[in-house]
């Protein structure tokens, strides 16, 4: 009759390697089972699917007529023609007000970001026109408010005048900044098409904290030209050429009226951000202060003609809305190629920053954005932005922000703004005229100073140290170098931990609960007791051509410690290696070579390797190349208590 034992179960997350569950089963327990195997073509198109295609984007389209299918190709490429049937007015009501809200922020910030990145002010206006209006029918996320970013400025800006500078070429400088525009576009695009996102997570989230703390500081620092009213400043962003300009500026005398408008409205500034962030309810003060500030010191400037006494203002805006720039872009010549390579960074870095702004709202209200939606609607705005003037535009995530605490329902907003922008263009752009530099230079400093976020920073350092290290090595590589060389050690030092954790993966001793059938991490639980003459070890890692030979060679060292701890305290010697391969979810063949060296190894020292729960995929590769016979079917387990109950009776008895 067969009766039911409690064979424990699996706990991948945790160091318990729990041995089974419930199960009706023999004295010798389930056998493991061999998945039925699989041709080559049916194995390469599941994977292909499971990588590329995990949601599945065509299901909805089987055994519909040509017209759906027609319908439902428009509303993936267009999500607007899906929500816009919903909406409602007072869905409205809340986008018109977010709208207007992020419409006061952007306008000051768009000019500053623009002088950021060298271009014309008007051209920043521009980006907020056109690519919001695109992305509103294109984009999947209700919160995020497009336009120039203050990251993204400061590495096209940096990235830019290394090839063409601003000052005595403007013009050509702009057309680069053009096509670097439109191959981020592309770039960005491409990446969406081919389902290609994965390749942003390459860059680590504490990589990402470290870049923007280090790019806010630079940022900050940059603005000190216009802060202190320096006419010649460097052009290099790095913390020791900047200061040495400012101090050698500083020797021959700064304009105090320019210090005192940047520093008394940078007082007000900061003041409206911290009351918003004590009362959420008061977020619009803070909104609204930039635009306030606007206008309140282009008056007080206007009034007393400070720009006569050496205070620098903005000068003339071009009036209009975006011009046509296809014709500017360069196809051919040796800016094509420099400007491919900028666009590349600048797109991966904004649609990094991007989906992080997406996500993050995502979260909070509860409802998913789609990453290859958006990256091909944040391609095709960039795509069209730099046929009209513009230059890379992202989410930002200071008016994302402001756009969530408005009550925005849908992207909407975005439309709203784009509007209020057009207007802005058409209208009052004559009124900008004597907005002082210093102004704009302290509500980039105040929008920059959310970018350092100490508090990640910290949680980063107890959690994981390693991760802390690739913080640390992208800020002072932006901080330090440049922004280009922050972002390179950043992603460098992402890719090494990952290399790292795939050639060195955790793999551990374990021993048996009291009173349990339970086998977990010795180190973990020390109370868990070893299994006389029987080590278990788990892998806690797919077993690769990179890993396979530390794998092997660790279990050996643990074998060898094992002996020398045995002789010395007259124990009796080890007979049996039980490989516990539940977390290992494959094995390639140079991870099945590595266990054949294993074995001979273990022959020689007369122990008998055992395994316990390989996977399908793994137990299909074993059978494949044999090393199921090899080894025996007799030495394969479906779980750690049954190879213990099997080879070490009388211990499994005494659990």
């Amino acid at each position: 009759m067969p009766r039911t034992i409690l064979d424990g179960g699996e706990d991948f997350n945790g160091d318990i390697s729990r041995t089974g569950s419930h199960h009706q089963t023999d004295d010798h327990g389930y056998k493991v089972r061999f998945p039925p195997a699989k041709g080559l073509f049916t194995e390469l198109a599941e994977g292909v699917k499971e990588n590329f295609f995990p949601d599945d984007p065509l299901r909805e389209y089987k055994d519909q007529p040509r017209s759906k299918k027609l319908w439902f190709g428009l509303v993936h490429l267009f999500p607007v023609l899906d929500w816009a049937r919903s909406y409602t007015f007072g869905m409205f009501k809340g986008d018109f007000i977010a709208g207007l809200t992020i419409a006061s922020l952007c306008i000051p910030q768009d000019i500053g970001y623009a002088q950021l990145a060298f271009l014309p002010a008007h051209v920043g206006l521009y980006s907020s026109f056109v690519p919001p209006l695109i992305y509103a029918a294109m984009g999947t996320s209700r919160d995020i408010a497009i336009g120039p970013a203050a990251v993204l400025s400061l590495l096209l800006g940096t990235l830019l005048q290394e090839e063409i500078n601003p000052v005595k070429n403007p013009h050509e400088y702009s057309r680069l900044a053009f096509t670097a525009t439109f191959f981020a576009g592309i770039t960005q695009a491409m990446l969406g098409f081919f389902r290609l996102g994965f390749i942003i997570e390459f860059l680590s989230h504490a990589a990402i904290v470290g870049f923007m703390a280090g790019a806010a500081i630079t940022i900050g620092l940059q603005q000190l030209k216009g802060f202190l009213g320096i006419a010649k400043f460097t052009k290099q962003s790095d913390i020791i050429s900047v200061m040495e300009s400012v101090w050698g500026n500083i020797q021959h005398g700064c304009n105090w009226q320019t210090i005192l408008i940047g520093a008394s409205f940078l007082a007000f500034l900061l003041t409206t951000k911290y009351i918003a962030k004590k009362n959420k309810k008061l977020f619009w003060v803070s909104a609204i202060a930039p635009l306030i500030s606007v206008i309140v010191s282009t008056f007080c400037v206007f009034i007393t003609r400070a720009d006569k006494q050496g205070v620098a203002i903005v000068k003339d805006i071009k009036q209009g809305i975006n011009l046509p720039s296809f014709h500017l872009i360069y196809w051919s010549g040796p800016y094509l190629a420099k400007g491919f390579r900028i666009g590349v960074v600048a797109g991966m870095v904004g649609l990094t920053e991007a989906i992080a702004i997406g996500r993050t709202f995502a979260a909070m209200k509860d409802y998913q954005i789609d990453g290859n939606k958006e990256m091909l609607a944040l391609g095709t705005m960039n795509i069209v932005g730099s046929m009209t003037s513009c230059y890379v535009g992202t989410g930002s995530m200071s008016r994302s922000a402001v756009n969530y605490m408005a009550g925005c329902k849908t992207a909407v907003s975005n439309v709203v703004m784009a509007i209020v922008v057009m207007l802005t263009l058409l209208l009052i752009t004559p009124l900008f005229k004597y907005t002082p530099n210093a102004i704009l230079a302290s509500i980039i400093i105040n929008a920059v100073v959310s970018l350092v976020d100490y508090e990640a920073a910290y949680l980063i350092w107890k959690v994981d140290k390693m991760d802390f290290m690739a913080l640390l090595g992208a800020f002072f590589g932006v901080v330090f170098a440049s922004v280009e060389y922050g972002l390179l050690i950043a992603v460098a030092i992402s890719l090494g931990k990952i290399l790292l954790q795939v050639t060195r993966p955790r793999t551990a001793l374990l021993g048996n609960l009291p009173r349990t059938t339970i086998y977990t991490n010795v180190e973990q639980y020390p109370e868990a007791s070893k299994v006389p003459g029987v080590m278990i070890v788990r892998v806690d890692s797919a077993i690769y051509f990179t890993n396979s030979n530390y794998v092997k060679e660790r279990i050996l060292r643990w074998l060898r410690d094992e002996e020398e701890q045995q002789q010395e305290q007259k124990l009796s010697k080890t007979e049996f290696l039980i490989v516990e391969l539940s977390p290992v979810t494959d094995i390639d063949t140079g991870g099945i070579h590595a266990l054949e060296e294993l074995l001979k190894a273990l022959e020689k020292r007369k122990i008998q390797l055992i395994l316990a729960n390989p996977g399908s995929a793994v137990i299909q590769k074993l059978q494949s190349a044999k090393f199921t016979k090899l080894i025996g079917d007799d030495k394969i387990f479906l779980s750690v208590g049954d190879a213990v109950k099997k080879f070490a009776p009388k211990s499994a008895l005494n659990v």
